[in-house]
This record gives C-alpha cells, sequence and structure tokens, in this order.
C-alpha cells in the first residue's frame, strides 16, 4: 500500500519532469486538498500527558476518576474527550476476575444513610525496604467512603486502636457502629472495654467473609496498589508522609462522589 508521504513524493517528481499539477496528481491518484494539508498541532497534548501521569500515578483509576481529578483541578474538559484520549494511549486498566460464588453466600451490604453511622477497621501489611514489618490501621466511613484514618506503625494493639480513634471524638464524631473480622486488637478487652465506654456497638463480619466488610476491603486494596506496592520505603517516617498526602487527595474525591 502507497502512503499518502509516498504519492506526494511522486507528484513532485512528476513536476520536476515537466508534468502539470493536475497531470501529477492524477499519476499519483491524490486530490489537490491531501496534496497541501499540514498536519494541526495537537491541541489536546497538555491535557493528553496530564492523563497519562495521573494514570501512571493512580494505576486502578478509569478515565472516570481521571475526568473527575481534572475537574477538581480546575480544568473544564469533556468527559467524552477525556475517554478518546485515554483509549489511544490505551490506558483501560485490566479487568479483574470475579470470583465465583453461590447465591447463598452472598449477603446484602446496606450503605447507611448518615456520617458517622458505621465505620469499618481493617489491617493491611506490609514490609519496608529492610525487611521490618509494617502494620497499618484502616478506617472508612461506610456512608460517605471518607477514609477516617490510616495509621502506619511497626505494632498496634487493641488499646492503641482505642487511643487513635478516642482522637476523633471532638473532631468528627465517633461512630454508632464498628464493623471489622474478629482480629485479637479488635476482640482485646482493652477495645472492648472502650467501645463500651463510647456506647458504639461492635459488629463482627463472619469468619472468611471479607465481601460482608466490602467497603474497607476495596479501600485498602486501593491503599496497597497506589502506595504501599508502589513504592519502596526505607522508614516509617516516609510511610507516614506518603500516606499523609495521598490521603488528603483520595478524601478530597471521595467528598465530589459523595455529594
Amino acid at each position: 500500500m502507497v502512503t499518502v508521504s509516498a504519492r506526494r513524493e511522486l507528484v513532485r517528481f512528476g513536476q520536476a519532469r515537466g508534468l502539470s499539477e493536475r497531470q501529477a496528481l492524477r499519476l499519483a491518484g491524490i486530490s489537490a486538498s491531501l496534496l497541501r494539508y499540514q498536519r494541526r498541532a495537537d491541541r489536546n497534548e497538555a491535557l493528553r500527558q496530564r492523563i497519562i501521569d495521573m494514570a501512571h500515578r493512580h494505576t486502578r483509576y478509569g478515565y472516570r476518576m481521571i475526568h473527575l481529578r481534572l475537574r477538581h483541578e480546575g480544568l473544564v474538559v469533556n468527559v467524552k474527550r477525556v475517554r478518546r484520549l485515554y483509549r489511544e494511549e490505551k490506558l483501560m486498566v485490566k479487568r479483574r476476575k470475579r470470583k465465583k460464588i453461590t447465591m447463598a453466600d452472598r449477603q446484602p451490604l446496606l450503605r447507611p444513610s448518615r456520617q458517622n453511622e458505621v465505620w469499618s477497621v481493617d489491617f493491611v501489611f506490609d514490609r519496608l525496604a529492610d525487611g521490618r514489618s509494617l502494620k497499618c490501621l484502616t478506617v472508612v466511613d461506610n456512608c460517605t467512603h471518607e477514609a477516617v484514618a490510616i495509621q502506619p506503625d511497626r505494632a498496634i494493639s487493641g488499646a492503641y486502636v482505642a487511643r487513635i480513634l478516642d482522637r476523633f471524638k471532638h473532631e468528627r464524631g465517633l461512630p454508632k457502629v464498628i464493623r471489622s473480622d474478629y482480629g485479637p486488637e479488635l476482640t482485646s478487652e482493652k477495645f472492648t472495654d472502650w467501645c463500651k465506654e463510647q456506647d458504639i456497638e461492635l459488629r463482627f463480619i463472619q469468619p472468611g467473609k471479607p465481601d460482608q466488610n466490602a467497603y474497607i476491603e476495596r479501600f485498602n486494596r486501593t491503599y496497597r496498589e497506589e502506595v504501599l506496592s508502589a513504592y519502596l520505603f526505607n522508614s516509617l517516617d516516609d510511610v507516614r508522609e506518603i500516606t499523609a498526602d495521598w490521603l488528603e487527595q483520595y478524601n478530597e474525591i471521595s467528598a465530589m462522589e459523595w455529594k
């Protein structure tokens, strides 16, 4: 197949040999408008690069989340344009294969209607560059999907969890219900006594049923992919600094989605 550039060269060669432009165009098989066409500069170059940078920074973001973040940055851009550029750069997120379970195992997880109605609490584990263990407490508001807290540390006990949550008593209030698994930290005497003092109901999911705490399971996966798996941490301070920056951005997006 002869390319357009090759046909243009053929026109120029014909004209150099004494053919008129019309004769040379007929010989090359192209129109005068195609011969004179000049490719315009890409008006979307800056937007395209911003989409690429954002997709590489947030590896699980689709084009809709990227469009939401662009709007938050003040860019007025149509979601269709973001989708087109996103696909042209082949940034589509690979779909995960869902595990098939029987209908009897599926239990609906109802979303609360008010902020601070139900918080989910869980732990994410990782290691520092030198091999030392890392344990991160994650807390999510099930209504707003806001990440209430992420506390990375070497070890976290039930009393430590109570101290962390107690900080929010005056800042934003405490939940009516805490949903979690049967971890030793969350069934310890120190933590359960604190919950009783604060009139907080503890609801434990069934063993082997993480789907019953799906809100925080999804959040933990995002946090792992965008922070824990994306960086090699040399110290606990590194983890805390990057986590704090990421948490602020995450909650900005969550607040926009909730509203």
